[in-house]
């Protein structure tokens, strides 16, 4: 077994003066803090901090917040200012009314505040080429004038409309009337799931706007969001294919630093490894004014070494233009991070993984994406089903296509699998009768043991899936015990149909007790739906697999301890080489299959290549085979 530091700092090649090789890395001022850089001193003194920390490409400068917009002079002298500095200088608008108030925003029913967006957008663009829409341009208002405008539409209709109407009238057409070359790009939030809600279109809007941006966000995974690590990478890829070659970027801010300088960290990095070609830091004054601070931000992993972001290197001194500098702001770390980082997206190729069907506007399993991600699962969202993989997966929000199972009976005729969670069983099981009888229900059941697969930490609940014997089989089981006990549920559930095979994954009712399956059952889920990645992994949950079509994958590990894993290669190949450090790791021996009842394509590493490494705990490694 091979011990890996995946990032060694000191194999990094040296990057240009402000520059990086595969990226851009950005920034953006709030307009309240934009007004105060009237102040030269305040100006100069911001950027003295800012500057000798982290290398920045481009500025975004905003005009307009919480009903303030900056005057023009002070945008003016600001930009110049930027410029001077070998930047490049873009625009924002934050369309809020008041964010203290519950990130109030303008009721796009009323005359007079249409007319203030208008105006915003026309003043930005008279000053900019580009200019980006902060994660506000949705309506949250239950006014009187938003009731009577609504009629007997649902919320959800009346706002999806309203706001891809005010977008095209209010934003996109009055600004390219002052200034035809302007480029109006609106940024996404970190929530995808609800999006619709709130009038966030990602069907028609797309289309209009000259870009989007994508809010990579995940800061503490159990605070209000509860959106996990890995949707840092996921929406990059969800937004790609929903826009190809319109995703401009990622979005990561402070949050989440107070659990470590990892947890943000992770958050760079896997917003980078989704290939995306720009990250903004927000925001500049963060980068400024959060402090380096060891007992909230150094963790006691740091002391076992060989971690992939290597606190104690982050802050100590550097030099940097022939000058000494002492790391004082979170500025540094995201700068680590970031050349780290680049050091090896370079030699990564197109990301792929498991197709997961999200119809537009849907809803049902919100965010089980990014858990299914954290144990393992390389995620690849689309807004279409797609008809050229050999597996697709299908949650609960697949139900929003009326032609679902006429669509999953296609892949199945043509000799391909289906994957169906329990809450789309559960909302399809007359429509999908017809392809096999199964039910899924209210009933629930309380688990901890998974048999010969091993037993979890903790008992949870799980819905109780029920199937004709002998028309379907388990694969993976569960029960509370499941070894000499006497009942026992399904937590992979296989059938047939034509000449593919659907199979059932069980989702506990909390998604994250997907964490606390046992290490030998999420491999048998990972192996059975490998096919389209080309590899899979062996280990305990929290370690996520993110595979390319050139033949590198990265593996990385979420825990707080060091773990060992299995990378499995669906293919008889010769090594893996570290991507970073060269060092090749050679495959280990085949072992047999646990029973005659247990070979096969579930359980049997068959035409496979398998290679063991340990990974220290919050680190990664970027391999080639």
């Amino acid at each position: 077994m091979l011990l890996v530091g995946a990032a060694v700092l000191a194999t990094m090649p040296v990057m240009g003066k402000g520059k990086y090789q595969n990226f851009k890395v950005s920034s953006y001022i709030r307009a309240q803090d934009v007004a105060r850089m009237a102040d030269e001193k305040f100006l100069n003194a911001t950027w003295e901090t800012v500057s000798s920390q982290v290398d920045l490409d481009k500025i975004y400068l905003e005009t307009h917040r919480d009903a303030f917009t900056v005057d023009e002079k002070t945008m003016q002298k600001v930009k110049k200012f930027f410029l001077s500095k070998g930047l490049e200088v873009g625009g924002g608008i934050t369309y809020t009314r008041s964010e203290p108030k519950d990130f109030e925003t303008y009721s796009y029913a009323r005359a007079n505040e249409r007319q203030t967006v208008k105006e915003v957008a026309e003043f930005t663009a008279k000053l900019f080429d580009d200019f980006i829409l902060d994660d506000f341009f949705f309506i949250d208002l239950k006014n009187d004038d938003e009731i009577a405008a609504k009629g007997t539409k649902s919320w959800t209709e009346y706002r999806l409309r309203l706001m891809a109407d005010a977008g095209r009238e209010l934003v996109v057409e009055p600004a390219k009337k002052v200034n035809p070359k302007v480029k109006v790009i609106i940024k996404y939030p970190n929530w995808y799931d609800h999006f619709h809600g709130l009038g966030f279109n990602l069907e028609e809007e797309p289309l209009y706007f000259d870009g989007i941006w994508t809010g990579t966000e995940t800061r503490d995974p159990g605070s209000a969001q509860h959106l996990q690590n890995y949707l840092s990478y996921n929406i990059i890829r969800y937004f790609d294919n929903i826009a190809p070659g319109k995703n401009g970027g990622g979005w990561v801010d402070a949050g989440g630093i107070n659990m470590s300088m990892d947890r943000y960290a992770e958050q760079l990095h896997l917003t980078m490894l989704a290939k995306t070609p720009e990250i903004i830091l927000w925001n500049y004054m963060q980068l400024h004014d959060v402090k380096i601070q060891p007992e909230m931000m150094r963790r006691a992993w740091q002391d076992a070494g060989g971690n992939s972001f290597r606190y104690d290197e982050m802050v100590a001194p550097f030099t940097k233009n022939g000058k000494s500098v002492t790391p004082t702001t979170m500025a540094r770390f995201a700068s680590v991070t970031l050349q780290q980082t680049d050091a090896l997206v370079g030699k990564l190729g197109r990301p792929v993984g498991i197709a997961s069907y999200k119809p537009w506007h849907s809803s049902g399993e919100d965010f089980l994406q990014n858990y299914l991600g954290m144990i393992g699962l390389p995620m690849d969202m689309y807004p279409q089903f797609l008809t050229d993989r050999q597996q697709i997966l299908l949650t609960e929000q697949a139900a929003k296509d009326p032609q679902i199972v006429e669509k999953i009976k296609a892949q199945l005729r043509k000799g391909g699998d289906v994957i169906v969670t329990t809450g789309l069983l559960k909302a399809i099981r007359e429509e999908l009768a017809d392809v096999c009888e199964l039910y899924c229900g209210d009933l629930k059941a309380i688990v901890n043991d998974f048999g010969w697969q091993g037993k979890s930490e903790r008992e949870f609940i799980i819905p109780q899936v029920k199937y004709f014997t002998n028309d379907a089989w388990e694969v993976v089981s569960a029960g509370r015990p499941l070894n000499g006990g006497v009942s026992g549920y399904p937590i992979l559930l296989r059938n047939t149909y034509s000449k593919g095979t659907l199979f059932v994954l069980t989702i506990p009712d909390d998604f994250g007790n997907l964490y606390d399956y046992p290490a030998q059952a999420l491999n048998v889920i990972r192996r059975t739906m490998s096919l389209d990645a080309g590899a899979y992994i062996e280990g305990p949950s929290k370690v996520a697999l993110f595979p390319y079509d050139n033949r590198t994958l990265v593996v990385e590990n979420f825990n707080d301890e060091a773990v060992s894993v299995n990378v499995i290669i669906n293919a008889k190949v010769s090594s893996l080489r570290n991507l970073l450090t060269g060092e090749t790791l050679q495959p280990q021996e085949e072992q047999s299959a646990p029973n005659r009842y247990f070979r096969g394509r579930y359980f049997s590493h068959h035409g496979a290549t398998v290679f063991a490494l340990k990974l220290p705990a919050h680190s990664y490694i970027g391999l080639e085979y």
